[in-house]
């Protein structure tokens, strides 16, 4: 049996084996299914979460390793019904394509901001390294983590609508 701290809860576990990886506790035992299992070997960053505001990879961190460590998912960012700057970025950006990845980009990004609020560019890269995309969403990952943070980014898209005419 395992006591663990979840998104500011307390969660009593039983009939899991020590060796069980923390991602796997969160998917099959507590149905907390927004952490994602990418590639189970600490490469892709598909199932990060937060250790005491660390981020972390579930996939690779036995729950017998937890301890009384405080443990933050995607579903634990949120606030009082209202999503955190990230996730209201990543929304206001259409950031995710296919969205698998999106879970560990955005428990990535979040620790980033914390850690620094108003990183630079290569800060963004070299924070968000560990996690890839395969659908490429890089540019709009860096462009909805300075919008997060409140950077004026010069290189996001906008579009245009003074050339936009009524048509008859």
């Amino acid at each position: 049996m395992y006591k663990l701290s979840i998104n500011g809860k307390t969660i009593t576990t039983s009939n899991i084996e020590s060796d069980t990886p923390l991602l796997w506790v969160l998917r099959d035992e507590l149905n907390m299914t927004g952490t994602k299992y990418g590639c189970g070997k600490n490469l892709c960053g598909a199932c990060t979460v937060h250790m005491n505001g660390n981020p972390i990879r579930s996939c690779q961190i036995p729950v017998a390793a937890l301890g009384e460590q405080n443990i933050t998912t995607i579903e634990g960012i949120a606030s009082d019904n209202k999503l955190h700057p990230i996730q209201q970025a990543w929304h206001d950006l259409d950031v995710a394509q296919c969205g698998y990845c999106q879970a560990g980009q955005i428990m990535s990004a979040v620790a980033l901001l914390k850690a620094t609020p108003k990183p630079t560019d290569d800060q963004i890269e070299q924070s968000m390294a560990g996690n890839i995309c395969r659908c490429g969403t890089y540019v709009r990952i860096k462009q909805a983590i300075k919008l997060a943070a409140g950077i004026e980014d010069n290189t996001a898209q906008k579009m245009d609508y003074s050339l936009a005419k009524e048509v008859k």
